[in-house]
């Protein structure tokens, strides 16, 4: 979605929606029973299946049930894929795809298996069998590219985590030497069928689930608080914050509570329509693309560490904004940042830059690169360069 304000601050609200190509989303069924009927359903006989390695060893765990599912419809697998998309690791699991002849991509995993799974659709389409070859692909899957994929093979994804890169064209794949992240975006990496069984999240560690629950809180947070919200994007926004304010303290005091694990899906998926929906993120993103990126702090934790601080320097433009959203969090009365703050710490996941591993020695180089990624820049209190940036990251230290 583009989303334009009007001249005329009384005037109609300006935009336009794009639909991703996202076919089905099936939720609260056995993963290996709607991936079943999803492939009988698509015709599709040749899974190449794609996850992790902690889910790799996990007997009985989701990936394993899924390849039981699959029987002999599964050619190949390829459970290596490390935090935050390592180029290296996609190159090497697209060429077992390709040798497998698949006609279908399974992602089982969170964000980093599913961004991964994306990436390696792209080079599926694009013949690459290198990491640089993968390389000169960024500027070509941008949204503003003429480029027009065919997308013969797509992806299906179950997921087991909070992070939402199932309801995304996005990915973001890791070059570890440079510290740097390469963006691919087109409507067509969505997967066409995302599959959320909160079953599929008990091999999950816990910390891992609910930082990456705050994932999703960043997203409906800096959704609503965005210059280019909308009425549709805060209804999603909103219900998000309430839903995931509730779910994610649930989750942590009763593991076995499917229920709860479903309520946060349902308050993951509202959080990233608002960001689909065209309103846009913000300093918390961008700099945690830095801070995974360039220090190996998982997507999660990034969240965790950065949304209080970037809402509470934000507070001097958007404060009436931010006290709707504390009414969404459970208390109007109080700042947002302090509640979300709160709300890390009864998680029991790190909330702060130093208690991620960083030192202050680090933080001019984190300062530095955030400022290479767009949300930054469209943040809605207005980043100059590093020096702001640096503010938000003592706030958060």
């Amino acid at each position: 979605m583009t989303d334009v304000p009007s001249d005329d601050p009384e005037g109609p609200i300006r935009g336009a929606l794009d639909l991703a190509p996202q076919e089905r989303v099936v939720f609260g069924r056995p993963a290996a029973e709607a991936l079943d009927e999803e492939m009988s359903r698509a015709g599709l006989k040749r899974a190449f299946v794609t996850s992790t390695r902690s889910l790799g060893r996990a007997e009985c765990g989701p990936l394993a049930r899924v390849l039981s599912g699959l029987g002999k419809s599964c050619v190949g697998v390829y459970d290596r894929i490390s935090a935050h998309s390592p180029e290296a690791e996609v190159v090497e699991a697209a060429n077992a795809a390709r040798a497998a002849g698949v006609d279908v991509l399974v992602a089982v995993g969170g964000g980093s298996a599913i961004d991964s799974t994306k990436a390696i659709q792209i080079c599926l389409e694009e013949g690459v069998t290198t990491v640089e070859g993968l390389r000169a692909q960024a500027d070509r899957w941008k949204p503003s590219s003429d480029l027009k994929p065919k997308g013969e093979i797509r992806a299906i994804s179950v997921s087991t985590t909070l992070s939402a890169a199932e309801f995304t064209g996005m990915a973001g794949i890791s070059n570890p030497a440079a510290g740097i992240k390469h963006g691919f975006a087109k409507p067509v990496l969505i997967p066409r069928v995302a599959i959320l069984d909160p079953a599929a999240t008990d091999a999950t560690p816990l910390d891992l689930l609910v930082s990456t629950g705050m994932r999703a809180m960043d997203h409906a947070c800096e959704a609503f608080c965005s210059p280019t919200a909308n009425p549709m994007t805060d209804l999603y926004a909103l219900g998000a914050a309430h839903r995931l304010s509730r779910a994610l303290p649930a989750i942590r005091e009763r593991p076995d509570d499917l229920l709860a694990r479903q309520d946060a899906q349902f308050g993951m998926w509202q959080a990233i329509l608002a960001l689909m929906g065209g309103a846009g993120s913000g300093a918390s993103h961008g700099i945690g693309y830095a801070l995974g990126a360039g220090f190996g702090v998982p997507h999660g934790v990034t969240s965790c560490v950065m949304l209080p601080a970037v809402m509470r320097w934000n507070a001097t433009v958007n404060g009436e904004r931010q006290r709707s959203l504390a009414a969404a969090l459970g208390d109007a009365g109080r700042p947002a940042g302090d509640l979300l703050a709160e709300l890390v710490q009864a998680l029991g996941v790190p909330g702060s830059l130093r208690a991620a591993g960083l030192t202050e020695a680090d933080l001019p180089t984190l300062a530095e690169k955030a400022m290479g990624y767009g949300p930054v820049r469209r943040n809605p209190r207005k980043i100059e360069g590093p020096e702001q940036v640096r503010e938000i990251l003592a706030l958060a230290f």
